[in-house]
């Protein structure tokens, strides 16, 4: 296993957070994708309450080409633009489409919060 990091994007509601990720290889790797997942809590679309990520480049559209920077580039573009359309957290999606301010709020107070 391994332990990787992910900042929050730059004028987001995710900035000035870090994030920890665990990614997992198994031997079939990299014909198929490593699992991922976030230690550290995050509200997201598309972020399992587990902490497992829907993110189609770890499933469907997996390639070998794929690198470690990719997926973690992948992911902290995926944290400023989710994918509503394919919620994995429906309370965070739901919250993001009805009620865009709040969820940038909640997301802000989460931040906040883990640099404690």
């Amino acid at each position: 296993m391994w332990r990787a990091s992910v900042f929050g994007p730059d004028e987001s509601p995710f900035e000035g957070g870090v994030f920890e990720l665990h990614m997992t290889f198994d031997a079939e790797y990299p014909l198929q994708p490593p699992a991922v997942r976030f230690v550290t809590e995050v509200f997201h679309p598309n972020v399992y309450p587990t902490g497992e990520l829907c993110l189609d480049i770890l499933q469907d559209a997996w390639s070998p080409v794929q690198t470690i920077a990719s997926i973690l580039t992948s992911i902290r573009s995926l944290l400023d633009d989710p994918n509503i359309a394919s919620p994995a957290n429906v309370d965070a999606a739901k919250l993001y489409r009805t009620d865009l301010r709040a969820y940038k709020r909640k997301i802000r107070k989460m931040v906040a919060a883990s640099d404690l």
